[in-house]
C-alpha cells in the first residue's frame, strides 16, 4: 500500500486523480493530454496497487486547491499542461467573482477565496456583509476538513456556474447588448441576482444593459397591442395559462380578448386555476421573449426603442 504522499511522482498523482474522480472528469480538467499520455497514466494506475485514503486525500486537496505544479511526462521529454481545476477563476473580473459567490455558503466562498492572490482576496472579502465576512474568515482556517466528495462536487458546480456569467471582455468594454443576450439564457432568479450586482457595481452599464434586456414583464407593460397579439399567436395555446400565472385577473382577461375567438373558446381556464412550478412558468414566459427577439431579427420591431421609452406610432 502507498502511504507516503511525498514519494509520489507527478504522473502518479494524476493516476490517483483518475482513480478518484473518474477518467472522463479528470481528462476534462487536464489540458493537452495525448493518447500516449493517457495510456501511460492508465498503466501507472494499474501498477500502483492500493493507495491509502490519506494519500488520496492529499492528492485531491493539492489538485483542487491549485497547488499541483508538476506536469505529466510521457518519458520522452514531452509534458502536458499543469492541472489547475480552478484556472477559470483567473478569467473572472471582480464583478464576476462577486456574482459567482452570490448565495453561496461560507465554506464554498472560503474555498474560492483560497485560490485568489492576497490583494484580490481582501478586495472580495471587504465586499461581503460583516456577518458573512466573519463566517468566511473562520472557514478559511478549516479547509482541511472538507471531504473529497464535497470538493469534487463544489468545484464542478462552480465551474459550470461560471459559464453563465457575462464574459470579462463584455464587462470591460461595456458590451451591453452582449451582456443582455448572455443573461437571457439564465434562470429568472440568476438574472435578478446578476442584474442587481451590476446595478450596484456599475449603474451606468446597468442602464445600458437594461435597454437591451427583455423580460416577459417588459412585453406585458411596454409592447404595443398589435405586437402582443402577434406574440400570443406564436406561443402554444396550452402554455398561455402557465405564462399568465401571477398576472392580475384584469390583465389576463385583456390578453385573452386579444386571441382569435376560436382560441378564446379553447383557452384552458382549469389549467389557469392550478398552481404551477416556477420553472414551468419561467419556461413558458421565455417563449414570449424568444419570439420577440425573433421579430427584432426579422425587422418587425426595435427592442431598444421600446425598452428605452422611444416613441411608438401605431
Amino acid at each position: 500500500m502507498i502511504n507516503d504522499y511525498h514519494m509520489l511522482s507527478g504522473i502518479q498523482k494524476v493516476a490517483i486523480l483518475f482513480s478518484v474522480v473518474g477518467e472522463s472528469l479528470a481528462m476534462s480538467l487536464i489540458k493537452g493530454l495525448s493518447k500516449t499520455e493517457v495510456r501511460k497514466i492508465r498503466s501507472t494506475l494499474r501498477s500502483m496497487g492500493t493507495v491509502s485514503f490519506n494519500v488520496k486525500k492529499r492528492v485531491m486537496e493539492e489538485f483542487y486547491f491549485g497547488f499541483l505544479s508538476e506536469q505529466v511526462d510521457d518519458g520522452q521529454g514531452n509534458e502536458g499542461g499543469p492541472i489547475q481545476p480552478f484556472e477559470f477563476l483567473s478569467e473572472l473580473n471582480d464583478e464576476q467573482l462577486i456574482a459567482l459567490l452570490d448565495k453561496e455558503e461560507p465554506p464554498v466562498i472560503a474555498m474560492i477565496l483560497a485560490q485568489l492572490d492576497p490583494d484580490k482576496k481582501m478586495l472580495i472579502l471587504n465586499k461581503l456583509e460583516p456577518t458573512l465576512k466573519g463566517q468566511v474568515l473562520i472557514e478559511l482556517g478549516s479547509l482541511d476538513d472538507i471531504p473529497l466528495e464535497g470538493i469534487i462536487e463544489v468545484g464542478a458546480r462552480l465551474k459550470e456556474k461560471s459559464t453563465y456569467l457575462p464574459r470579462t471582455a463584455e464587462f470591460s468594454r461595456g458590451g451591453a447588448k452582449e451582456i443582455a443576450d448572455t443573461l437571457s439564457g439564465m434562470s429568472s432568479n440568476e438574472q435578478e441576482r446578476y442584474m442587481q450586482t451590476l446595478q450596484n457595481e456599475d449603474p451606468e452599464l446597468y442602464a445600458s444593459v437594461k435597454a437591451f434586456f427583455l423580460t416577459f414583464d417588459d412585453i406585458m407593460e411596454k409592447f404595443p397591442e398589435d405586437i402582443i397579439r402577434t406574440l400570443l399567436n406564436t406561443v402554444e395555446l396550452d402554455l398561455l395559462p402557465i405564462a399568465f400565472k401571477g398576472l392580475d385577473e384584469e390583465k389576463v382577461n385583456e390578453l385573452k380578448d386579444f386571441l382569435p375567438q376560436k382560441k378564446q373558446a379553447m383557452y384552458n381556464d382549469d389549467l389557469a386555476g392550478k398552481p404551477q412550478p416556477k420553472r414551468e412558468v419561467d419556461n413558458a414566459r421565455k417563449l414570449f421573449v424568444d419570439a420577440a427577439k425573433q421579430m427584432e431579427k426579422d425587422g418587425s420591431l426595435n427592442l431598444e426603442d421600446i425598452l428605452s421609452g422611444g416613441e411608438m406610432i401605431e
